[in-house]
């Protein structure tokens, strides 16, 4: 004899793995979310660095020059890569009030606008970002030189950070042209988009 029906109502498969990236996001989406691993690392290397800062200070009165700049770096360096992460995943914040209610066709065209505002705005942060890297790493002679801290240790954080924040937003430009030209192909008929 058959088992009787299971009389509570089907609700969605909460065992499964979860989605990595936006399938739109295509290659490099999949190589942005695998590489976020080891920026999830830098925060855990920033607490070790403040605990040991904390230690070192407290215990044996011997602070260090380094602790507090390489804890902001790899702070700063995580939270930019953050940004790159969401729009992979599809993770970032918006306002869905609009885009719940209409169908998938409707749907599928505000993908493509915001994709293409998005587009525009982080080509543009993009290009701001470039002339302050390039204020950053070159003098105004014309010869190469870091920007650093100013501090005690004199790192050359700052200007590697505003080359890391280029770096990440030319790849989210590329990241939005993709997901625009994807969009334009049409709905993925098999999965909804996820919201933050």
């Amino acid at each position: 004899m058959p088992p009787a029906p299971d009389p509570r109502p089907k609700t969605a498969d909460t065992t499964a793995a979860p989605r990595e990236c936006l399938p739109q996001a295509g290659l490099l989406g999949w190589v942005i979310t695998r590489i976020a691993r080891l920026f999830a690392v830098g925060i855990l290397i920033a607490m070790a660095v403040l605990v040991v800062e904390i230690f070192l200070r407290y215990v044996f009165n011997s602070p260090t020059t380094w602790a507090h700049e390489t804890s902001t770096f790899l702070s700063a360096v995580t939270f930019i890569f953050g940004g790159l992460y969401c729009v992979a995943r599809n993770t970032h914040i918006r306002v869905v009030l609009l885009y719940d209610i209409v169908g998938a066709r409707l749907r599928n065209l505000l993908d493509v606008l915001i994709s293409i505002a998005c587009l525009c705005a982080s080509a543009f942060f993009a290009w701001a970002a470039w002339l302050m890297a390039m204020k950053a790493t070159f003098r105004p002679d014309g010869s190469f030189f870091l920007e650093t801290s100013g501090s005690a240790w004199n790192s050359p954080a700052p200007a590697l950070l505003k080359l890391f924040l280029l770096l990440v937003l030319v790849t989210m430009s590329v990241q939005f042209l993709l997901l625009t030209l994807n969009h334009l192909r049409g709905p993925v008929p098999t999965e909804r988009h996820d919201d933050a």
